[in-house]
């Protein structure tokens, strides 16, 4: 497993805590209140119930200490890493009801983290042996999109353009209005467009046609997506782009077909499905409170 690099900034966790558990307890957990001692300490071990890829420590971390400072936490896997079921991810100790108050919004993100690392992970395995890179998409969670995109990474996945504002991406509706649909006006049209960029700034352009391919190449794009293209135009089209461009591919990628499609020579597979369509990996809190044990689990909390 390749694993990723690059850390997770702290103040974009501490934003998204913040955001979640004023939602989830926004005048405090008023079962904790009347049932735990305030003085009350707790053990918890972060176990999986299934196999999986880690990635999300440093949240499940960030939230147990938001309510409990004091709280110590350990991460026993790392980001990345693959796990079995059974296994203890992480154990944190500390004030009981803060560690009920966290409880949920912790398991919440790191389940979600884990599922798109492991789904990221199961494509990178798939392409293994070409030179594709698997990507994935805008289309992620509102508000959870540096997390999500960060697991991608745990996965062994690449990251897409982050933002609107990061790159030009010029995709079929945008080429409609650019063009009014008159072919013969897309390379000066891309062109216009490109002069106005500064230097620094990637231009990719979406194409659904093998006849917009060379219009779009002459224009000195950086990237050529080829969008549902199907297998044999795909890699004629890798074929025609030359090393011109990076070549893109895109649409009807699963795991039925993305080993196919790789196959074909493209050098990039965004995958929306990496983020848009997990289902949280089932990971649970065992919880030891007073000599008593008792198990929450990620899936069955309200």
């Amino acid at each position: 497993m390749t694993k990723t690099t690059v850390s997770l900034p702290q103040a974009a966790i501490d934003e998204i805590l913040t955001r979640a558990l004023n939602e989830d307890a926004p005048y405090g957990d008023i079962t904790s209140q009347v049932l735990i001692p305030e003085t009350a300490t707790a053990q918890a071990a972060l176990r999986a119930r299934v196999s999986g890829v880690f990635s999300g420590g440093p949240v499940f971390a960030a939230a147990m200490l938001r309510t409990d400072p004091h709280a110590v936490v350990e991460l026993l896997v790392p980001e990345g890493e693959r796990f079995e079921a059974g296994t203890v991810l992480a154990t944190v100790g500390g004030n009981a009801r803060a560690v009920l108050l966290a409880e949920r919004v912790a398991l919440n993100l790191v389940q979600r983290m884990s599922a798109i690392a492991t789904q990221t992970a199961t494509f990178v395995s798939l392409v293994a042996g070409t030179k594709a890179r698997i990507t994935d998409t805008r289309k992620t969670t509102p508000g959870l999109r540096i997390l999500e995109r960060y697991a991608v990474r745990c996965g062994g996945g690449a990251n897409h353009r982050f933002s609107l504002s990061d790159a030009v991406m010029a995709k079929d509706n945008h080429l409609a209005v650019l063009t009014g649909g008159d072919s013969t006006l897309l390379t000066e049209a891309l062109r216009s467009a490109k002069a106005q960029l500064g230097h620094t700034v990637h231009f990719e352009v979406e194409v659904d046609r093998a006849e917009q391919i060379e219009p779009v190449l002459a224009a000195g794009v950086d990237t050529i997506m080829l969008d549902n293209f199907a297998l044999a135009d795909l890699a004629a089209g890798v074929e025609q782009v030359a090393g011109r461009a990076i070549v893109e591919a895109s649409g009807n990628v699963n795991a039925s077909t993305v080993a196919d499609i790789a196959a074909t020579g493209v050098d990039v597979i965004s995958i929306g499905a990496l983020t848009h369509s997990v289902i949280a990996l089932d990971l649970g809190l065992d919880v030891e409170l007073n000599a008593v044990e008792f198990s929450t689990k990620g899936n069955t909390t309200p």
